[in-house]
């Protein structure tokens, strides 16, 4: 019996598709001719939504996302007219590069934070504004390329026990979460430090980061329409 209701919880969530919001600088155009485009190792950290609401870290899940992610990258970008070229964070934590790197973290965090949550900074309405700082231009020294292409993965599964509880609970009207998983993209010009372009995606049961075939269809959405 309750086999046959996960069943029936998974077939109803697979209707949700994902769901993404672009954003675009003012007067950004794509890269120019000839452009390197430096791909970034995916920064994943996923968990496990226990039957009682509690968040687990999984480490495992978050590797197994990191590396189809890359491959789904690797894929997509393969028929782009731009070189690219990957770099792993974990390799360059040390001096500007990786502090670069590290500062990236924080304005993408910002950016899902103030550019679609319900809180915009003043300095911010009406416009798509972000940088890394004239700093950024480091980057391109030291790897050669004009671009950064950052991607960024989180959020939670339920496990089998909270789904099997809110089916119970739902029966009287009382409805909990089950997780939901979001990602984002953002394209940086590194003479100028400018995030121009940044996509941001609900994760549909169809994009399962966790999967192969899941994360190439995140790719998918979250790449549509980036000037690459």
């Amino acid at each position: 019996m309750i086999r046959a209701m996960l069943v029936a919880a998974v077939c109803l969530m697979m209707a949700a598709c994902t769901t993404t919001d672009s954003r675009v600088a003012l007067g950004a155009g794509a890269p120019r001719t000839g452009a390197t485009v430096l791909v970034v190792k995916p920064d994943v950290q996923l968990s496990l939504l226990t039957t009682i609401g509690m968040s687990e870290p999984r480490a495992d899940w978050s590797a197994e996302a990191v590396s189809h992610l890359q491959a789904a990258l690797g894929e997509s970008l393969a028929s782009s007219s731009y070189a690219t070229r990957p770099v792993d964070p974990e390799e360059a934590l040390g001096g500007r590069s990786g502090q670069l790197l590290r500062l990236h973290e924080a304005v993408g965090s910002s950016i899902s934070t103030f550019e679609y949550g319900p809180y915009r900074l003043p300095t911010k309405v009406g416009q798509f504004n972000w940088t890394l700082g004239e700093g950024a231009a480091t980057l391109a020294e030291a790897y050669g390329a004009d671009y950064a292409l950052f991607t960024y993965g989180g959020g939670s599964y339920a496990s089998s026990g909270r789904i099997a509880t809110m089916l119970v609970l739902s029966a009287f009207g009382v409805g909990i979460p089950l997780g939901s998983q979001q990602a984002f993209v953002s394209l940086v010009d590194l003479r100028t430090g400018q995030v121009i372009w940044f996509n941001s995606a609900l994760a549909g049961p169809q994009a399962d980061m966790r999967d192969p075939d899941g994360a190439r269809s995140l790719i998918g959405s979250l790449l549509k329409g980036a000037p690459l």
